[in-house]
């Protein structure tokens, strides 16, 4: 854990209709001082989309060789490498090279269409990408505590994520297949 993180835990009930993955994670997860709540909710989110028993947290925004999300296999190699935001080429080339799938999440509107726009050409070379923009209906941050217990259901694309009396729901695009 970076000096000068926040701590959160999250005990996050799956259940995804679509994949047929139905468990709870408790999780911890570290923030750097610089990540937003926003941003911690994202990836959050994202682990949601792709859990298994594999997957889990690197360090983050505090290494720049590591995804934010990622899965290994028993001999460490990497399965699935999930990064948030708009990486620039060679971090992607990089993931792509080391892992077997990829996946980035787009999640603020403007920067996002604009990083794809002039991305687009560049990343359809790279057969183990996939790209997603996540459409998030709700304020995601009120759902932010140092603990907490959410329901997440994950039914044809669409997650809805649950807290005491609020939802939000959250859709994935795809952007690149």
């Amino acid at each position: 854990m970076a000096v000068g993180s926040t701590i959160y835990k999250c005990n996050l009930n799956i259940a995804n209709m679509d994949t047929h993955y139905y468990t709870e994670h408790s999780l911890t997860m570290a923030t750097h001082p610089s990540e937003s709540d926003l941003r911690l909710m994202v990836r959050l989110i994202t682990f949601a989309l792709n859990a298994s028993e594999e997957l889990e947290f690197s360090k983050g925004i505090s290494q720049d060789d590591e995804p934010d999300v990622w899965a290994k296999d028993l001999s460490g190699d990497i399965d699935l490498w999930i990064d948030i935001g708009q990486p620039d080429e060679k971090r992607i080339r990089k993931a792509c090279g080391r892992s077997d799938k990829v996946i980035i999440y787009n999640y603020l509107e403007g920067s996002a269409l604009s990083w794809w726009k002039q991305a687009e050409k560049t990343l359809g070379r790279f057969k183990n990408l996939l790209v997603y923009f996540l459409k998030i209906e709700g304020d995601l941050e009120l759902l932010v505590k140092r603990g907490m217990d959410l329901q997440c259901n994950i039914t044809d694309g669409e997650l809805t994520l649950i807290a005491d009396e609020i939802s939000i729901v959250v859709q994935a695009e795809v952007w690149k297949q």
